[in-house]
């Protein structure tokens, strides 16, 4: 592949451990680290990517989900860490003694670089010191990581899009999390304002998302007590195609998996 393009995979999404892998030819991203080091090494074995051809790792906020294994893979293969500023001091402690040089701050809204990529983060709601988003573009191909917030609004509508790809959170179905196992508080917290987003609120922001040039959406963070992943692409699915957007044809809807690798896409 020439110097144009993204190779992306979700190694895992979901409660237990979020990490998305994102390349070009010649950088190698990991976005979030929220496996534990030995399931963070075993899952990039398996799409042949070695730790030490790791260009950074950034993060999106401070939940342990998200965070689990930074700090070890950061000591032991000499990585960057990406954060804010907010989020390096709620996560210093539990990500441990990072070496100087790979303390990397970002500012919420503003671009940055790493090798042929260029980051934008931006802010998203969820119960996180300062949580947010992000684009990569590369060339013309844009990629956009939209997980953990309880409700899109329009900068984040009009950040995603035009990607080419979009990862997006479809936490739950409201129905089963209504009725599910969970106490009240917490099952009020994944519904709120800074929760997580529903199946239903994930399809309506990806007809609102969605333009001509993207190809790809993964359906990410489904919860394993309160989703389902048919359910999940069936409402999705169903929302996309009741307002004249027809999956298959216009967009490939695909999911992300809680203990797995998704598909392997070739953005070129």
């Amino acid at each position: 592949m020439d110097g144009m393009g993204f190779r992306v995979c979700s190694l895992s999404s979901g409660s237990d451990g979020n990490a998305t892998y994102i390349g070009t030819s010649c950088t190698n991203i990991l976005v979030d680290a929220g496996l534990t080091l030995k399931d963070t090494l075993d899952a990039l074995q398996s799409i042949d990517v070695s730790p030490y051809d790791l260009d950074a790792i950034l993060i999106s906020h401070e939940h342990v989900d998200h965070i689990r294994s930074a700090g070890a893979l950061s000591r032991k293969f000499d990585i960057p860490v990406y954060a804010n500023q907010e989020t390096w001091k709620a996560m210093q402690q539990k990500v441990g003694d990072i070496a100087p040089h790979n303390v990397r701050i970002f500012y919420t809204g503003m671009d940055f670089y790493i090798n042929d990529i260029n980051i934008q983060s931006y802010a998203v709601p969820h119960d996180a010191v300062e949580p947010v988003g992000f684009c990569f573009y590369n060339g013309n191909k844009k990629i956009s990581i939209v997980t953990d917030l309880g409700h899109t609004n329009t900068s984040i509508i009009k950040m995603v899009q035009d990607s080419d790809l979009i990862l997006l959170e479809a936490n739950h179905d409201v129905h089963m999390l209504q009725m599910g196992p969970y106490p009240w508080p917490l099952k009020k917290r994944i519904m709120g304002k800074y929760g997580h987003l529903s199946n239903e609120q994930a399809g309506m922001a990806l007809v609102e998302m969605l333009k001509d040039r993207t190809m790809y959406v993964l359906l990410a963070h489904l919860s394993q007590e309160n989703n389902l992943p048919a359910l999940a692409y069936e409402t999705v699915t169903g929302i996309l195609l009741s307002n004249g957007i027809k999956p298959g044809k216009d967009v490939v809807i695909d999911l992300t998996y809680r203990n797995g690798i998704s598909s392997f896409y070739h953005i070129e």
